[in-house]
């Protein structure tokens, strides 16, 4: 990852206009420790600073066309920058940086080459032959992009909001697949896929072409020039991505140059769940397993710091995004630059367990479309600052264009959860990986019960955080909380002690907008609370919230001392997820 901050169209060129730029762009430079860049074309700026993944030796940016006039400062990674060079054989390349290529396919296409980009992508390009500029984001929205307003008329983008909140007036979270224009004049959408409209699909499942989507996917996010490896939690998703990592690492380039051992990290409190899970599947694998250990109190030491590079005070990703960014700081500290992870599976397959009570297949599809469609709020955000907040690039195979497709275009009544057929959550991804002649994992980790991060990191993080909270926010600061915050009211302790810190570094209007709001269980959205009456008297956002789907779910009993549910022992709670997962499979 990268850090991009560009300015454009500002009333003021002078040097100390210049000297702003490059304070607000350190504000970026956790993003991009390696260098610094800094482009000025009248009343233009474009800054970026480097985190270099590939042609560390070259790729420094902003890069250029031949002649210069073309400049992007660009923060992602375009894995198929290759075949795309072959189609510009008439251009003159000055780097091997991947991202080399959008200057040149503007030069060639205009404005209508996004589409043509595979790979995860924030870019601010500036034409300066006709004094006019463009922006885009990828599909998924997976690298963060904000755009703001000046009051001298500038329009301004940044990797994050931290870097524009000071000097714009309004400034929003720029919507993933879409593009500005300024020749144009505002924001359109370049990625239309089908399932955006949420029409329902029809295509029967074949769970070979699910595998080999699957496979292209992670084989293409082993580019790299520099270390690597796995995040490994030893649930699904992030084990069947280190499982097709380790069956063909040795073949690719990587391999040469780093080796054929996969290296994997997992992060928990002691005994929690994913641990144990982890440390299974690494021997399984034969990987290199670094296993990183945090007490619950220096969680709560992180929370300032992690909420301050996340943006963000919505209660599941503060929780997932503690642990994670404790992890990227030791990941960070072993020289590694870049990890695969397993972000976006739960939301194209249905895989949170409050999926078990959707009525019907096209509410299934229409919930995992608008899970989609919100990643970039969320998971996307979580995954991408936890681990850029110490210079990590965190690249998420689940959700590659293609798969994407190949997944959605599936008829959801093979995704709907049908205990009677022995299907559980993401039954169609378990069932593709299922091979008994040549296994990517064990059978009771291939059919393990979800376990949403904030959890599997140790059950006892989550109460402990409203534990901490509970001594943080009185009774009346939470009674009069819609005083206080009208907008996004927050309405736990756990909430409200979340907020406070974010208004802290992020006290405008535009700034709490940029987070989403409204009544979750178990990560649904609001219209899923609907699902089940019972779910509105426990509106938390933890899968154990999915009382008598979860093996550990949250009991109806209170702690007298913190005021959160109790759940039972951890060996209790392995026990029952072990049991429910062997009476499926």
């Amino acid at each position: 990852m990268c850090g991009i901050l560009a300015v454009l169209g500002c009333a003021d060129n002078s040097q100390a206009k210049r000297s702003r730029i490059i304070e607000l762009s350190r504000r970026l430079r956790h993003r991009g420790p390696d260098w610094s860049g800094l482009h000025c074309h009248g009343d233009c700026y474009l800054a970026h600073q480097r985190l270099a993944i590939v042609d560390p030796a070259s790729g420094d940016q902003p890069l250029y066309n031949e002649d210069k006039t073309v400049i992007v400062t660009v923060n992602g990674e375009i894995y198929n920058h290759k075949q795309l060079r072959e189609t510009l054989k008439g251009h003159r390349f000055r780097t091997g940086s991947d991202c080399e290529v959008i200057a040149h396919l503007y030069e060639e296409h205009g404005e209508e080459f996004v589409d043509m980009l595979d790979g995860m992508f924030s870019f601010v390009l500036l034409d300066t032959r006709d004094s006019t500029f463009m922006a885009a984001r990828d599909a998924i929205g997976i690298t963060p992009l904000y755009m703001g307003w000046g009051l001298d008329g500038s329009i301004w983008f940044a990797s994050e909001m931290k870097a524009i909140s000071d000097d714009c007036e309004r400034f929003i979270s720029f919507p993933p697949g879409h593009l500005y224009s300024s020749k144009q004049g505002g924001l359109r959408r370049w990625y239309n896929p089908e399932w955006f409209l949420e029409k329902i699909p029809s295509s029967p499942y074949d769970p070979i072409v699910l595998c080999e989507a699957f496979e292209k996917a992670v084989l293409k996010r082993l580019m790299t020039d520099v270390p690597f490896g796995v995040l490994l939690s030893g649930g699904l998703d992030s084990s069947l991505v280190a499982a097709v990592a380790c069956r063909y690492l040795a073949k690719s380039e990587a391999a040469r140059q780093w080796g054929s051992q996969l290296h994997t990290f997992c992060v928990g409190l002691e005994g929690s769940p994913d641990l144990k899970a982890a440390r299974e599947v690494a021997d399984y694998l034969g990987t290199h397993h670094h296993e990183f250990h945090f007490t619950v109190q220096e969680g709560i030491d992180a929370l300032e710091e992690v909420i301050y590079h996340i943006e963000t005070y919505d209660v599941t990703t503060v929780r997932a995004s503690t642990p994670m960014f404790l992890m990227s700081r030791k990941i960070k500290s072993l020289g590694v630059k870049m990890v695969l992870s397993g972000e976006g599976s739960d939301e194209i397959f249905g895989g949170y367990l409050y999926f078990h009570k959707a009525p019907n297949k096209e509410e299934f599809h229409q919930e995992t479309c608008q899970k989609i469609k919100a990643l970039h709020l969320y998971d996307c955000l979580r995954a991408n600052k936890s681990t850029s907040a110490w210079g990590v690039e965190a690249r998420v195979p689940f959700l590659d264009k293609e798969f994407i497709k190949t997944a959605m275009d599936i008829d959801p009544e093979w995704k709907m959860i049908r205990p009677d057929l022995g299907r559980i959550e993401k039954w169609v991804l378990r069932k593709a990986f299922d091979d008994d002649q040549k296994p990517y994992l064990p059978k009771h980790i291939l059919y393990r019960q979800k376990e949403q991060f904030s959890d599997g990191v140790g059950y006892s993080w989550i109460d402990g955080l409203k534990y901490h909270a509970n001594k943080q926010v009185t009774d009346s600061m939470l009674m009069n909380a819609s005083f206080v915050y009208p907008e996004n009211t927050p309405t736990t302790k756990e909430g409200y002690y979340y907020r406070t810190i974010f208004e802290k570094y992020f006290p405008k209007n535009a700034a709490r907008s940029t987070v989403p709001g409204g009544p979750s269980v178990a990560c649904s959205t609001a219209k899923a609370v609907e699902w089940d009456a019972e779910w509105s008297k426990n509106p938390d956002p933890s899968g154990r919230a999915a009382l008598g789907i979860h093996a550990a779910a949250y009991e109806e009993s209170k702690d007298v001392k913190t005021g959160s549910l109790v759940s039972d022992s951890p060996q209790k709670l392995v026990k029952g997820v072990a049991e429910k997962v062997a009476a499926v499979v």
